[in-house]
């Protein structure tokens, strides 16, 4: 019963961060600069990192740890280039609402993580939170960062990175499946 609860918890708190950052507002009266995409996309990918590194260190499911792995390797390859793109361009990511929440639901997802026991319930949560949170994201690119970039280098590496967020989801959706079914 425990279990359910976790999950049910779990599909809540990470279904009103996906809606709550899904409906974060425009910045700015004609919407998100390129500094402050480069904020959101910053955000975003350390949220996914931070996450995965506990989910690394305390999950026993070698599915799971393989999906954490692959979210800090994938993650920090897309916030390395973006760093980059930021450099080259002269960019400084700007703060703004949308990076703040998210770095704000980051700590929070990470902090309920670090309490959670190793075994189902931990990887249930960690799993639905993944599932929610790639919808999120792609929401996000799709909505608002691909949109809204008006330089093209920054639009192109958003455009490149987004079948990656697919893939994520897709793998998230089949290890949340797996523990579903397992013990």
């Amino acid at each position: 019963m425990k279990t359910i609860a976790t999950c049910i918890t779990a599909a809540l708190v990470a279904l009103s961060a996906a809606v709550a950052w899904s409906a974060a507002p425009k910045e700015g009266p004609e919407g998100l600069t390129d500094a402050q995409i480069a904020a959101i996309v910053v955000a975003a990918n350390q949220a996914d990192i931070d996450a995965g590194k506990v989910a690394e260190s305390k999950t026993q499911n070698k599915d799971v740890k393989a999906f954490a792995q692959q979210m800090v390797a994938d993650h920090t390859s897309v916030n390395k280039a973006a760093t980059e793109l930021a450099q080259k361009l002269k960019l400084t990511p700007e703060p703004n609402a949308t990076s703040e929440k998210l770095q704000k639901g980051g700590e929070e997802n990470v902090a309920k993580l670090k309490t959670l026991q190793a075994g189902k319930p931990f990887d249930a949560y960690y799993m639905n939170h993944e599932v929610y949170y790639h919808k999120a994201v792609l929401e996000e690119l799709d909505k608002r960062l691909i949109p809204g970039a008006q330089n093209a280098e920054l639009k192109a590496l958003l455009v490149k990175a987004r079948p990656t967020f697919e893939a994520h989801l897709a793998h998230a959706q089949q290890v949340q499946k797996d523990v579903e079914k397992s013990g």
